[in-house]
């Protein structure tokens, strides 16, 4: 079965954990595929630079001058130093946009009813399996940015779970496929002071409750609506973890048809 792990931004925002989490994820038997995110570092280079930040329900709002930075951060900074930990614990890692073999390709999202500019969504048709699986078959592990292309010569900001997402229904196609999303929290929790409210299990019907209750919200949505996708389409397991507990099967959220 082929692990895809999505890693947050918070994580990687920290030098202690994401340096504990790498080391994790090496250990890791087996193929593996990771995706990351990048988003603090991607806000702060902004600012600096005077160009301001627009989220819209956790999502990045793209204009020209904002891809050029998340382009900088996601696909060059973020992504070769995770590669560079990776193959610093012997584990032989390859830095990859959607461009990038054409691993996947994605389309600009309609303008209506939010214009978010240069942001993509991804079909299962937009991602390479085979070229991916190849890649795994050769014993190397592919690290994906959320920066894709559409193919005529455009780069797309996609929202890194979706990625994950995407990467993980593809490879399904082939293969058994297991999802985790890995980030700063133990799970979806009903109260997020509370680090022992793990939501355990969640299936459609009480994500709607927790919805309506506003217990998951924000950039917890396209997590969760990305995870029950993945399970429509064929991937096997879906979990949401912290991501110390990387290897501890009975850890975090799972998602359930």
């Amino acid at each position: 079965m082929i692990k895809v792990v999505k890693i947050g931004g918070n994580v990687i925002d920290s030098e202690e954990a994401l340096s504990s989490f790498v080391s994790d994820f090496a250990s890791i038997e087996g193929p593996k595929v990771l995706v990351h995110g990048g988003g603090k570092l991607a806000t702060r280079l902004a600012e600096r630079l005077d160009i301001p930040t627009t989220m819209i329900d956790g999502r990045r709002v793209t204009d020209s001058d904002t891809l050029d930075v998340v382009t900088m951060v996601y696909a060059g900074l973020v992504n070769k130093r995770i590669v560079a930990m990776l193959q610093s614990l012997g584990c032989n890692a390859i830095g990859l946009s959607g461009a990038d073999g054409g691993a996947v390709r994605a389309t600009r999202r309609a303008a209506n009813p939010i214009d978010f500019g240069f942001v993509g969504d991804i079909s299962v048709e937009g991602v390479d399996a085979a070229f991916i699986r190849n890649l795994i078959e050769q014993g190397i592990v592919p690290v994906f940015c959320s920066i894709m292309h559409d193919g005529k010569g455009q780069l797309l900001n996609c929202n890194a779970d979706s990625v994950a997402s995407a990467v993980a229904v593809g490879l399904a196609t082939e293969c058994d496929t297991e999802l985790l999303f890995c980030f700063e929290k133990r799970g979806v929790m009903r109260d997020v002071d509370d680090d022992t409210s793990v939501i355990a299990n969640i299936n459609r019907e009480g994500y709607k409750t927790l919805l309506a209750e506003g217990v998951v919200n924000k950039g917890m949505i396209p997590k969760i609506d990305g995870a029950f996708r993945a399970l429509e389409c064929g991937v096997k397991v879906v979990t949401i973890k912290h991501s110390a507990e990387l290897a501890d099967s009975s850890a975090g959220t799972k998602i359930e048809l």
